[in-house]
């Protein structure tokens, strides 16, 4: 008898110690921030600073000085980027089983499951709905209209277009153009045929040197690197980037000239001298595509401290030619 009261007693303590743990509510709330961390990491918040590209069109007028302008162009801006982390999710989801196999993707949030794929494609689906949408009801119906287009291309670009030699180049090369080109559809300016052909033929460049640095740094990596840079070789995108670095170099010379006919009353001809400026950024900007370094371009730029410095000695230059100085 003396020995059956503990064993009640312990009995009778199990279902309390059973009850207790039932559900705790910290981790669904530990949850729900990864999940939102995660989104917003899929949504490569290191690329965004390719969105400004908007302001080039308007800052190449010199209308972009307004509080009508800067307003437009922030509502762009925004735009822009939800259109491109739209297109991020739904491109990390369709690739989530292949990023695993990959040295550095596989710590994507996707692939490394802090994302789960249905979230990141209902997430996705609805930005890009959502963003047009917007624009159509804030900005313009053009821009909504190449916010569409934008999305439509690039969603092509993920399920098949990526596989297509020389298209999948000019598919990024594009998306760069249209950033270019939206800020000015915004404020209703004309855009130069040598600023698109200087844009479009410079992220060919940037986008070429890309593809050149990431077939020289993963040769002989297997399933290290994307399946389509086994098809092109390096001298193939040696030749393309040197390619477009010509053609955009020209066409900046052909468009400062041009712009530069007309009468001024500016201390020198900045806009000729630009030139200059513009030529030494694309011969430093090679040295890296060159050596098979050259990265995201935004990377390039902000690592290399002479390049900054002549990037901003460029943007001074024009600037001083837009302002008639």
């Amino acid at each position: 008898m003396t020995e059956t009261a503990p064993l009640q007693g312990t009995a009778a303590a199990l279902p309390e110690q059973h009850t207790r743990p039932e559900r705790h509510p910290a981790p669904p709330r530990r949850d729900r921030g990864s999940l939102l961390l995660g989104l917003l990491r899929t949504a490569r918040p290191k690329q965004w600073v390719k969105n400004t590209l908007v302001v080039a069109a308007p800052a190449a007028a010199g209308q972009l000085f307004s509080l009508h302008a800067l307003t437009q162009l922030a509502l762009v801006f925004a735009l822009f980027t939800t259109c491109a982390a739209a297109v991020y999710l739904v491109n990390d989801a369709r690739d989530a089983d292949a990023d695993r196999a990959h040295p550095t993707k596989r710590r994507r949030p996707v692939a490394a499951g802090q994302v789960p794929v249905p979230v990141a494609y209902a997430v996705g689906g609805a930005l890009a709905v959502l963003a047009p949408a917007a624009a159509a009801w804030l900005t313009s119906p053009v821009v909504a209209a190449l916010l569409t287009a934008y999305i439509g291309m690039q969603l092509a670009y993920c399920v098949s277009l990526k596989h297509v030699l020389v298209v999948d180049l000019a598919v990024v090369t594009t998306g760069f153009l249209m950033r270019a080109m939206i800020g000015g559809l915004a404020l209703g300016i004309p855009l130069s045929r040598w600023f698109l052909i200087t844009t479009g033929f410079g992220a060919l460049f940037m986008v070429a040197a890309k593809r050149y640095s990431e077939a020289v740094q993963m040769a002989g990596k297997a399933g290290a690197t994307r399946a389509l840079l086994t098809e092109y070789t390096t001298g193939y995108l040696r030749f393309v980037w040197q390619l477009a670095a010509g053609v955009a170099v020209l066409g900046y010379c052909l468009w400062a000239v041009e712009e530069g006919g007309v009468p001024h009353t500016s201390v020198l001809p900045w806009r000729q001298l630009s030139m200059v400026a513009f030529i030494l950024a694309v011969l430093r900007y090679a040295v890296f595509a060159d050596r098979g370094t050259a990265g995201e371009p935004e990377e390039v730029v902000l690592r290399d401290r002479a390049l900054a410095l002549i990037g901003l000695v460029w943007i001074a230059m024009y600037g001083l030619a837009v302002a008639n100085w």
